[in-house]
């Protein structure tokens, strides 16, 4: 792997050139840094820009205003400033080091030291720094090297940087499922599952957010072994055992067979219990928004039903539908094709032309009109002209009844 930071389209932004001007680049005030220089030395797309700089927080801001680059104190209490350029945001921090941590925040202090900067972050592989202008890379822990062998490592001791912040234990699998290979850090995987308890320290959002992003790569499932074998999650996830990353396993193979897009969301409900009340208590307790809760527990819904795939889809929406058929192994696939593109659709009539046809205003009408609501359903959304056959007869019907 090349010791310099390959040309890529990112390091051509709208704006990107006098934004390293005003940080004052070409005298040494500022590195790309993290996983724009990991990915790019991978070959991936970069999305997330981060720069680390000698200079203070407050000279950041200052040179920005000055350059006419709107800045924005995003995290300026921890040295943070976002630059918004045409190209669009840059966080741009100040070299920091750990004054004190708890497990959940750190202390910090500002420094021009690069490599005590780089002390301070997890693995070897988000410590990697580039010139911006050279491209040459500073690398002060093996991080290229570990790029190379497609391994996860810990900055020094592994035990003392969990302690540090108790959601690299989290984040390691998460970057061991995507960057590394199968067998972990032995050191690492034994200091994850020695600090498990740690997790419960953590606020309820910090986990999620982290076991959303695991769930988010592409082949999460050896990871999540590992993770269930150690012990890690059950402090914080007891539901999730060996059958739950087995059913991930599957439902994986179910989204790459149909060519639908992973959702996380999803593969979270594979990995748990097929009870929607069940599912609903782990999404309060990771204080999901209402809306994923009430996905999360739709997914696991086990009423049976033996609807069209288009009909299920109208009643749970499609969403649902989707999350429903792939997570019931015994479901075909085929049927997902029927909801490609398609936007479920409104019943074209309402009370009023019940009424208008003769029927009287009351109770009846309300069950009526869902009487030719479930025709129309069942017989898989005809037009107009049928559902006003439909109203014609389910009238004359009521109409009978009271007769």
């Amino acid at each position: 792997m090349t010791a310099s930071l390959p040309d890529a389209p990112w390091r051509h932004r709208p704006g990107f050139d006098g934004l390293l001007i005003a940080l004052e680049a070409e005298r040494g005030h500022a590195r790309f840094v993290g996983g724009a220089v990991r990915d790019s030395l991978l070959g991936l797309p970069v999305n997330d820009l981060d720069i680390a700089t000698t200079l203070s927080p407050q000279q950041v801001m200052e040179r920005l205003k000055a350059a006419g680059i709107k800045a924005v104190p995003t995290g300026i209490d921890h040295g943070t400033v976002t630059a918004v350029i045409a190209g669009g945001p840059v966080e741009i921090t100040t070299l920091r080091h750990d004054v004190s941590t708890d497990g959940r925040r750190a202390t910090i202090a500002y420094t021009d030291d690069w490599r005590e900067d780089a002390a301070r972050r997890d693995f070897t592989i988000n410590a990697l720094y580039a010139d911006p202008l050279t491209g040459e890379i500073s690398d002060f822990f093996g991080g290229v090297a570990d790029l190379e062998a497609r391994r996860v490592r810990f900055i020094g001791d592994a035990a003392a940087r969990i302690a540090e912040d108790h959601l690299r234990i989290l984040r390691y699998f998460r970057f061991l499922a995507r960057f590394g290979r199968d067998a972990p850090d032995m050191q690492a995987y034994g200091a994850c599952k020695a600090a498990a308890n740690s997790l419960m320290a953590l606020s309820r959002e910090r986990i999620a957010d982290e076991i959303l992003k695991l769930l988010s790569v592409a082949a999460p499932v050896n990871a999540l072994r590992l993770m269930v074998d150690g012990g890690i999650l059950r402090p914080v996830l007891p539901e999730i055992d060996a059958a739950g990353v087995e059913r991930l396993a599957t439902l994986i193979e179910r989204e790459r067979a149909s060519a639908t897009d992973p959702a996380p969301l999803r593969r979270l409900a594979a990995l748990l219990p097929a009870d929607a009340r069940a599912a609903d208590a782990v999404g309060a307790r990771l204080k999901l928004s209402n809306k994923a809760r009430k996905r999360l527990a739709a997914a696991l819904d086990a009423t049976p039903h033996d609807l069209p795939v288009r009909a299920l889809a109208w009643r749970v929406g499609v969403e649902s539908a989707t999350d429903r058929i792939l997570l019931d192994f015994s479901a075909p696939l085929s049927g997902l094709s029927t909801l490609e593109g398609w936007t479920p659709p409104s019943l074209p009539i309402g009370g009023g032309a019940l009424i208008a046809r003769g029927l009287a205003p009351g109770p009846d009408v309300a069950r009526a009109l869902g009487e030719v609501q479930e025709i129309w359903v069942a017989e898989g959304f005809p037009d107009a002209a049928r559902v006003a056959e439909i109203a014609d007869q389910t009238v004359s019907k009521f109409q009978r009844a009271r007769q």
